[in-house]
């Protein structure tokens, strides 16, 4: 067994924009999803809007730029993620299809291991 990162990048805008409704359905798939896959999700989160990230730069000098906001900014923002057990990566992207992301997409990507 192989783990992946399943990264979920969406529109913050479409999710403020929502109405309750439409956050209920959302949190609904995830559970759904969380309980259909519970053998191969080891863990995983939703983050805070971009608004509350802090960047943190070096200098180049031994020194560091800390600013507010997101690292970089796009439309879509890396809003939460999965990381889960798989055979290889056709099986995580068979799971990742499965993440529901209803305002953008995923990226499915290998935990690097150190030996």
């Amino acid at each position: 067994m192989s783990q992946y990162l399943i990264l979920l990048y969406e529109d913050e805008g479409a999710y403020a924009n929502a109405g309750q409704d439409v956050m209920n359905e959302v949190l609904q798939a995830h559970t759904t999803f969380g309980e259909k896959n519970a053998s191969a999700v080891q863990g995983g989160n939703g983050l805070e809007p971009t608004g509350s990230a802090t960047s943190i730069r070096s200098d180049g000098a031994g020194g560091f730029t800390v600013t507010d906001g997101p690292f970089a900014e796009t439309k879509e923002a890396l809003g939460g993620y999965y990381l889960v057990d798989a055979a290889d990566l056709d099986e995580a992207i068979a799971i990742a299809k499965q993440v529901p992301a209803r305002f953008g997409g995923v990226e499915v990507r290998p935990i690097m291991v150190f030996s």
